[in-house]
């Protein structure tokens, strides 16, 4: 890593130093390029900082609080588990971002001779990038800047100090109750992660849970949340939000009735919008998406042939892979001449509820929306040795198969560990399997995956009238 100098003109330059920023900054690099790396905002962005490390830290924590009590499904046990200091449950997960962002970005950036890397807020001109009152010159460039918390539309938000995603990791103290605005993955995740650690917990949502999930899916989902003592209010219409005295209030209408939900503490958690203020995309001619994400077509190209866009400010696949994956593409595209395509078509998905929700490929819906003559199978735990051994059944897998040639588009899980084992499926997806192929293939026993396999033979047999093995 070098010092910027703003008299000099880089090859690449990249705005945004979180988890893209580094792919595409490092690729570059790699590829010979002199890189120009901007961050703004802590280093290392909201994956390791504020997302996905510090939230499924908590999630796991808590995890080991319900399993405990949980241990009473096999005979003879019964355990029991406590928090008994919430303060040192947070600083132990500080600890651990502290030491992932040190060790994976910070103490990364020397290692590359031909990256220098500035802190400051990035604005673009008609020809150059200013940056904290001095200027640089790239040839070609590359967005990376990530996206924020989205505030719902309720009347009186503003006049409400709510949680979002970042804050709710910060609590010092738990509160008593929790009103969950949104039933997204995120929402599901931090509703279920605080009802554990024995906070009241309720879920509010205009549709349903997990919206994009199979409907089996988020049904399922649901009834677990609920089983373990989480209110859902399903398709509601928000009126407005107050504070009271013991913290808000929110009215709203139930299937046309209405009502008011109280809670001391309230997340909003209705999706997160791509970070474009200030950038002066304006004055390149980089167009926005109705949605306010960057437009790019099939190589993350701007509608600037010299501006390239990747992760979640572009408003789509918003998982920190995904946005790893495009920079890298689009630092190779910029340098390179548009020689590679963005392709989400076995992206796999994992929400981090417990049990997880994973998925890859179209759901029954989208295949059908495509127009092919589509197939399904669903497949209930209590058909998969390992759920029976562990005495946990809870969930199902559906696959999704073009009726026409049998070759899989979709896979959808809710199981224990799902997000473990859909790599397997997207894999499937990916090569062009058919669902003939995948049940045929050897599986070991006793394993949460082998689960896909009879999924797969449940497209044309019955399962349970088969011997463990004779499959």
């Amino acid at each position: 890593m070098t010092t910027l100098d703003t008299d000099s003109h880089y090859d690449l330059a990249v705005i945004g130093a979180g988890s893209a920023g580094f792919s595409a900054a490092i690729t570059a690099a790699e590829l010979g390029a002199n890189v120009a790396l901007i961050g703004h905002g802590t280093i290392g962005g909201t994956c390791v900082n504020i997302g996905c490390v510090p939230s499924k830290n908590l999630i796991r924590a808590m995890e080991s609080l319900h399993h405990a009590k949980a241990a009473q499904r096999f005979s003879g046990i019964r355990g029991d588990a406590e928090i008994t200091d919430w303060r040192a449950v947070m600083a132990q997960k500080d600890e651990l971002v502290s030491d992932l962002r040190q060790g994976k970005y910070i103490d990364v950036l020397p290692s590359y001779n031909n990256i220098a890397y500035l802190e400051g807020a990035a604005g673009l001109s008609a020809d150059v990038i200013a940056v904290n009152g001095g200027k640089l010159d790239a040839g070609k460039i590359v967005i990376t800047t990530g996206a924020s918390p989205a505030v719902p539309s309720i009347p009186g938000i503003g006049d409400v100090p709510f949680l979002t995603s970042t804050t709710a990791l910060e609590l010092e103290r738990l509160p008593k109750s929790l009103l969950v605005i949104g039933g997204g993955y995120i929402g599901v995740e931090l509703a279920q992660m605080f009802a554990r650690a024995g906070v009241k917990v309720t879920i509010v949502c205009r549709s349903r849970l997990l919206p994009h999930a199979e409907p089996e899916i988020s049904g399922a989902l649901q009834d677990f949340l609920s089983g373990e003592g989480v209110t859902i209010l399903r398709g509601v219409s928000y009126r407005s939000i107050r504070r009271t005295k013991n913290g808000v209030a929110l009215a709203l209408a139930v299937d046309g009735k209405d009502a008011v939900v109280e809670a001391e503490q309230v997340l909003a958690s209705v999706g997160r919008n791509p970070n474009t203020d200030g950038l002066g995309l304006g004055n390149r001619g980089v167009e926005l998406l109705p949605d306010g994400g960057i437009q790019v077509d099939q190589h993350l190209r701007t509608t600037n042939p010299d501006i390239y866009a990747a992760g979640d400010v572009t408003g789509r696949d918003m998982y920190v892979y995904m946005a790893a994956y495009g920079a890298k593409l689009a630092a190779r595209n910029a340098l390179n001449g548009d020689t590679e395509k963005y392709d989400a078509t076995a992206m796999p998905e994992v929400t981090f509820t417990d049990p997880q929700v994973a998925s890859v490929g179209l759901t029954e819906q989208d295949a059908r929306d495509r127009g092919m003559d589509v197939k399904t199978s669903v497949l209930g735990l209590e058909h998969v040795p390992r759920a029976l051994a562990a005495r946990d059944t809870r969930g199902l897998i559906k696959l999704v198969a073009d009726g026409a040639t049998d070759r899989l588009v979709g896979a959808h899980m809710i199981a224990p560990e799902a997000g473990d084992s859909i790599q397997t499926a997207a894999i499937a997806i990916k090569s062009g399997m058919t669902g003939a192929g995948l049940g045929n293939m050897i599986f070991p026993y006793l394993t949460m995956i082998e689960g896909l396999k009879l999924a797969a033979q449940t497209f044309d047999k019955d399962v349970s009238k088969l011997s463990c093995r004779a499959v």
